[in-house]
């Protein structure tokens, strides 16, 4: 059903996309200070998925929905899902009503997607509210924040996050804040208050794709805004400087930190990486695991993650399965190309290309993700303004004239 109507999301929109959120963060991690059973780390993911599937049915009463080719690709998505999960059990088939659950979300949530920045400070907001319990964490327990199971690297005391977790999401805020400074939308306070503690989480978590995808989704997003804005140019000039200063001066330290301690022969496997992809490609398939794949599981193959989102996709839906995220990417890059330069497309194409690299050492695409909470966020900042209908005009009652003073009026 096409909106014609353009509505203001009301407040409560904002605590459905935090509990898609949370649901996004996932049920294993590091161990936390206070240990949580593994059954209550799930009932509350599960469950904030719930309630938030129900409160954008209470908020969307009418099932409002706008048309959003991304959206539609991952429904199609669900087909060859839920055909493999089948065979899978309970197991599989709960994770594809987790996923139904996730995009119809999306679908109820889709009527306030107007090409506004309005879901960007939902999502920053929602990540730095997370990002608050991980400071929290490193203050009470430095020792079970940076354990030496995960070589010393940033993970979540109270809440069971992962470095590569953490990262995403200050690569996230950080990108998504300074293409806001830049656009004049926050004050200069309130980004240095955002970005600085986030470049030192992100620092201290030595995760290298999220580094890179901040990076590069940075320069694309500003390239984007070059030509229309002088800001742009500014920040562009100032960081191709800096960048190169850096890079001269503290360029063994640049390369102790992205090597983490690790030989290059282990980091040009990508810590292990290959040799998990090596053995998912060689291993034998029927035709219906090539084409509909083995069923959704927990992204892992022989024990082990698989690591990449596409390899994940292809294992557990099968080359279909690919062939929809590759065509939900290439719409959302297609329109972000084709839409005129502004604040809203370079947060759209940071996003894009931050899952895309991402994509590569990260699993995620192909099932309820942060990577699917980003790109639909993407899909958000590309929807077109909806058109305002005006209102009718109330019909004025004529007045009614007796009939002699009609007669007198002739005469």
């Amino acid at each position: 059903m096409e909106i014609r109507d353009r509505l203001a999301p009301p407040k409560a929109v904002g605590i459905v996309w935090l509990l898609l959120g949370i649901n996004t963060m996932g049920s294993a991690g590091a161990k936390t200070i206070f240990p949580l059973p593994r059954s209550v780390i799930q009932l509350v993911t599960m469950g904030s998925l719930g309630v938030a599937f129900a409160l954008a049915l209470a908020l969307n009463t009418r099932l409002r929905i706008r048309p959003s080719a991304f959206v539609f690709l991952l429904t199609l998505l669900l087909v060859p899902s839920l055909i493999s999960s089948l065979g899978v059990g309970p197991g599989g088939l709960f994770r594809c009503a987790r996923l139904a659950l996730f995009i119809g979300t999306l679908w109820l949530l889709s009527c306030w997607w107007d090409g506004s920045l309005t879901f960007v400070r939902y999502h920053i907001r929602m990540y730095f509210g997370i990002l608050v319990t991980v400071v929290a964490g490193l203050a009470i327990s430095p020792g079970a924040a940076m354990p030496e199971l995960y070589g010393g690297r940033l993970v979540g005391a109270l809440w069971p996050l992962t470095p590569p977790q953490i990262g995403q999401y200050t690569a996230v805020i950080i990108g998504l804040t300074v293409l806001l400074l830049i656009g004049r939308r926050i004050d200069r306070t309130s980004a240095v208050v955002v970005i600085v503690p986030c470049l030192v989480l992100l620092a201290l978590t030595h995760t290298r794709t999220a580094t890179v995808g901040l990076l590069a989704g940075l320069a694309l997003a500003i390239c984007s805004l070059l030509l229309t804005s002088a800001a742009a140019r500014r920040f562009f000039g100032w960081s191709v400087l800096v960048v190169t200063v850096a890079g001269v001066g503290f360029a063994s330290a640049v390369q102790a930190w992205f090597l983490r301690g690790q030989n290059k022969e282990y980091f040009t496997s990508l810590t292990g990486r290959a040799k998990v992809w090596d053995a998912l490609l060689a291993a034998p398939r029927t035709t219906a695991e090539q084409f509909l794949g083995t069923g959704l599981g927990d992204k892992s193959f022989g024990g082990l993650p698989i690591d990449n989102s596409w390899l994940a996709v292809y294992n557990e839906q099968g080359l279909i399965g690919v062939t929809l995220v590759a065509s939900a990417l290439l719409v959302l890059g297609g329109v972000a190309l084709l839409r005129p330069p502004s604040l809203q497309r370079a947060c759209a194409i940071f996003l894009i290309t931050y899952v895309v690299l991402s994509s590569y050492t990260e699993a995620g695409l192909g099932d309820a993700s942060p990577y699917l909470l980003h790109l639909a966020l993407a899909a958000s900042l590309l929807a077109m303004p909806a058109e305002t209908t005006p209102f009718p005009a109330p019909s004025v009652p004529r007045r009614r004239i007796p009939r002699w003073a009609r007669e007198r009026e002739v005469s």
